[in-house]
């Protein structure tokens, strides 16, 4: 029996996820990454993960990145969101960017962001699970970005 990886994906797809931009500077340069990956893993120490492709063109600035930072996207992030997710977008360029203690910025009025150092990495088959400790956060109000089925949408009664 063969295994359909096309099905396997659009069940997937059946999961609503929040989307979120991940930025990690390479010298003077930044680079953005969306991402449907992120989710808490502890309180104690505060830990949180991504997953990144091992095939991705950023894959190298992203695993080999002593700090990151995660900025969630609201509903008003949908172009940010679709320009970073493409292969070979990676320019922050035209996006308003916040300044940080780290020195990698997060998208100005995210809802949540997270200024993370690298904490550790795991195989994940064609994926690389980055986890990083959070150093510190902030977090306003607003409807989240969330992607479902292949496309892009808000939640409704919030």
């Amino acid at each position: 029996m063969t295994f359909d990886t096309k099905a396997f994906r659009q069940a997937l797809g059946a999961f609503p996820t929040g989307v979120a931009v991940i930025i990690a500077s390479e010298g003077a340069h930044n680079t953005g990454i969306t991402v449907n990956s992120f989710t808490s893993v502890s309180l104690d120490p505060p830990l949180v993960l991504w997953c990144l492709a091992k095939d991705s063109q950023r894959y190298d600035v992203f695993v080999g990145a002593p700090r990151f930072t995660i900025s969630i996207l609201g509903t008003e992030h949908e172009e940010v969101s679709s320009r970073l997710a493409r292969q070979g977008e990676h320019r922050l360029g035209g996006f308003p960017l916040t300044g940080t203690s780290l020195g990698v910025p997060v998208l100005s009025e995210a809802l949540a962001t997270f200024e993370c150092e690298h904490h550790g990495a795991q195989d994940g088959g064609d994926h690389t699970i980055l986890l990083g400790k959070v150093l510190r956060f902030s977090r306003r109000e607003g409807a989240p970005l969330i992607f479902h089925g292949g496309r892009y949408g808000a939640l409704s009664g919030i």
